[in-house]
C-alpha cells in the first residue's frame, strides 16, 4: 500500500493524462462505431427506407439495430487478414497504422471545455496541420506496398486529392489565425466570446454573433467541404473508383487491416473535421446564449454541451450529403479544389486584412 502511494505522489500527473488519454481514445473508437449506425440510419431516413434493426442489445426491443456496428466490429476481427504474395509485407501491414495514428493524435490539442484538453499547446494549430498533412502517407504506401496497378492508381487518386483540399484547407485557417490572434486552440475559442459593443459598434451584439462564421462564413464553407474532399466522402469518393479501378487504394485488404486503413480513419476523420469546424468557426464550448441570458443561468454557461451538439450538426451534414449529392467526376473535383477554394480563400485573407487595417468589426479595438 505504501508503495502504491509513493507511486501515486511522484506520477500522479503522469497517471491522470493516461488515464484521459484512454478516456478520450475509447471515446473517439466508441463514436465511430456510434457513427455508423447513424449513418445508415439517417441515410434511411432520408431516403424513406428502414435501415440496421435486426441486432440488438441484449434482445431488448426499444435496442433494435443499435448492436450493429459491434456485430461489424466483431465480423472484421475474425475475417482473414490475406496479404498478396508479391507485396512488400511490412509496408503493406504498417500503412493502415500510419494513416490511423494521425487520425488520432490529433485529437490531443482539441479543448472540449474551458477546464479539459489533453495538450494545451501554444502551437495547436500547426500541430494539427501537420498532423492531417501525415494520413496521405498512409494511403500512399497501401496502395504501393499492395504491388497492384489498381490499387497504386486509387492511391494516386486519393493522395492528389487530399494535397488539393489540403491547401484550401490550410488557407482557411489562416483567416482564423489571424482573426484570433493566437495558434492556441483555447485562446481561439476564447476569443470568439467578445461582444461587439467593445469594437464600436452602435448595437450589442453576443452569443452566437461573436463567433468567426459571422466575419469568416466563406472560409467556414471551404474548411468543411474540404474537410469532406480530405476524407474521401460522397460526393467526394471517388478515390474508391469502384467502376474504374475495382476499388481504390485499400483493394487488397480484409478484415483487421481494412477496418484500421478504411474505416476507422475515415470516420474518425469525420468527427474530428466536424469538431475542429466547431472550434474555429463556431465557438466551441461556447453557448448561443451567452449575453442574452443571465450569466448564471445554464444556457448561458460555456460546457461541453454545446460543443457536442454543433459536432453533431456538422456530423448531420456529412450524412445528408451522401444521401443527397450525386458523384463528382475526379476532374470536378480537381478542378472545384484549384480553381474555386484556394481562390476564393485568398481573396477572403485579402478582405480579412483590409478589415484588420481599417480596424473594422473584430479588429476595431486594436491600438
Amino acid at each position: 500500500m505504501n508503495l502504491l502511494l509513493s507511486l501515486w505522489t511522484e506520477y500522479r500527473e503522469l497517471i491522470v493524462l493516461t488515464v484521459e488519454i484512454i478516456a478520450v481514445m475509447l471515446a473517439v473508437v466508441i463514436s465511430v462505431a456510434l457513427m455508423t449506425y447513424a449513418e445508415r440510419k439517417v441515410i434511411g431516413w432520408i431516403q424513406v427506407r428502414h435501415g440496421p434493426n435486426q441486432i440488438r442489445i441484449f434482445g431488448l426491443p426499444f435496442f433494435k439495430g443499435l448492436a450493429q456496428p459491434f456485430a461489424d466490429v466483431i465480423k472484421l476481427l475474425l475475417k482473414e487478414v490475406i496479404v498478396p504474395t508479391n507485396a512488400d509485407k511490412f509496408l503493406f501491414l504498417i500503412a493502415p497504422l500510419v494513416a490511423l495514428t494521425p487520425a488520432l493524435a490529433t485529437w490531443a490539442v482539441v479543448p472540449f471545455s474551458p477546464e479539459f484538453v489533453l495538450a494545451d499547446i501554444d502551437a495547436g494549430l500547426l500541430y494539427i496541420l501537420a498532423l492531417t498533412s501525415l494520413g496521405v502517407y498512409g494511403i500512399i504506401l497501401a496502395g504501393w506496398a499492395a504491388n497492384s496497378k489498381y490499387a497504386l492508381l486509387g492511391a494516386m487518386r486519393s493522395a492528389a486529392q487530399i494535397v488539393a483540399y489540403e491547401i484550401a484547407m490550410g488557407f482557411a485557417l489562416v483567416g482564423v489565425l489571424m482573426a484570433a490572434g493566437s495558434l492556441n486552440l483555447t485562446d481561439i475559442v476564447r476569443a470568439q466570446s467578445h461582444g461587439y459593443a467593445a469594437y464600436g459598434w452602435p448595437w450589442q451584439a453576443a452569443g452566437f454573433l461573436t463567433w468567426n462564421w459571422f466575419w469568416l462564413f466563406p472560409l467556414m464553407v471551404v474548411y468543411f467541404i474540404s474537410g469532406i474532399a480530405e476524407t474521401n466522402r460522397a460526393p467526394f469518393d471517388v478515390a474508391e473508383g469502384e467502376s474504374e479501378i475495382v476499388a481504390g487504394f485499400h483493394v487488397e485488404y480484409s478484415g483487421a487491416t481494412f477496418a484500421t486503413l478504411f474505416a476507422l480513419p475515415e470516420y474518425a476523420n469525420m468527427i474530428l473535421v466536424a469538431t475542429l469546424a466547431s472550434v474555429f468557426f463556431m465557438g466551441g464550448w461556447q453557448s448561443p446564449f451567452d449575453g442574452y441570458l443571465a450569466p448564471t443561468s445554464l444556457l448561458a454557461e460555456p460546457s461541453f454541451m454545446w460543443l457536442a451538439l454543433k459536432i453533431l450538426a456538422f456530423l448531420f451534414c456529412f450524412l445528408w450529403f451522401r444521401a443527397t449529392f450525386p458523384r463528382y467526376r475526379y476532374d470536378q473535383i480537381m478542378r472545384l479544389g484549384w480553381k474555386v477554394f484556394i481562390p476564393i480563400t485568398l481573396v477572403w485573407i485579402a478582405v480579412e486584412s483590409a478589415m484588420a487595417w481599417f480596424r473594422v468589426g473584430p479588429w476595431a479595438s486594436l491600438g
